[in-house]
């Protein structure tokens, strides 16, 4: 598993909770061409994949005159802890030239296409059992809660990548009811609420 630095991470979890996983708007603030060569790095790495873009994306370069987005790779949610059923799958899916002139993934065409309504619904996202979101809610289903002190301690992760991972693939991936409360212990006690 790839070390990252602080901004990576950023970068990273952020992208993993959009839904189409794209690494665009980029949020982190760097001066200069810092953040250029953290995308470079995480492309290096595998941990972002470049994928066609449509008009309307925020591009990272052209390739013979089409336009090219970065998005998260399957790699990515790996290295995070996230399930791979949480990974979008447009990620995968070649592009297609729109009526509009714009390109967009033939998926999302197609249910463009044939209507919201009659499009395949979503499978909703699971956790595998020996991952680090796994982990993570297992924490947060015990009566005592976790601190994100504690959480970050145990998972060995950087504390705004809880903070990232709670907000984003619990609250809105999972749809989970994550409630926090002040503690005497160190920082907030955070716990899935299940009566929600």
């Amino acid at each position: 598993m790839h070390k990252l630095s602080d901004s990576q991470l950023v970068v990273l979890s952020t992208a993993s909770q959009r839904p189409d996983g794209c690494a665009f708007p980029i949020t982190l603030k760097l001066k200069g061409n810092a953040i250029g060569n953290v995308l470079k790095s995480l492309l290096t790495k595998g941990l972002l994949e470049e994928v066609p873009g449509r008009a309307d994306d925020t591009l990272w370069r052209y390739d013979d005159g089409a336009p090219l987005t970065l998005k998260a790779s399957p790699a990515a949610y790996r290295h995070l802890g996230i399930d791979s059923e949480a990974v979008p799958v447009a990620n995968d899916v070649p592009a297609r030239d729109h009526p509009s002139g714009k390109r967009e993934p033939a998926k999302a065409a197609q249910a463009a296409a044939i209507g919201e309504a009659d499009a395949k619904p979503r499978k909703e996202p699971s956790v595998r059992k020996d991952s680090k979101q796994a982990q993570l809610i297992a924490m947060l289903r015990r009566a005592k809660g976790a601190t994100i002190e504690e959480i970050a301690e145990t998972l060995e992760w950087q504390r705004h990548t809880v903070r990232g991972a709670i907000a984003g693939a619990l609250k809105k991936r999972l749809g989970l009811e994550v409630v926090s409360e002040k503690s005497e212990r160190r920082g907030r006690v955070y716990r899935i609420d299940t009566a929600g």
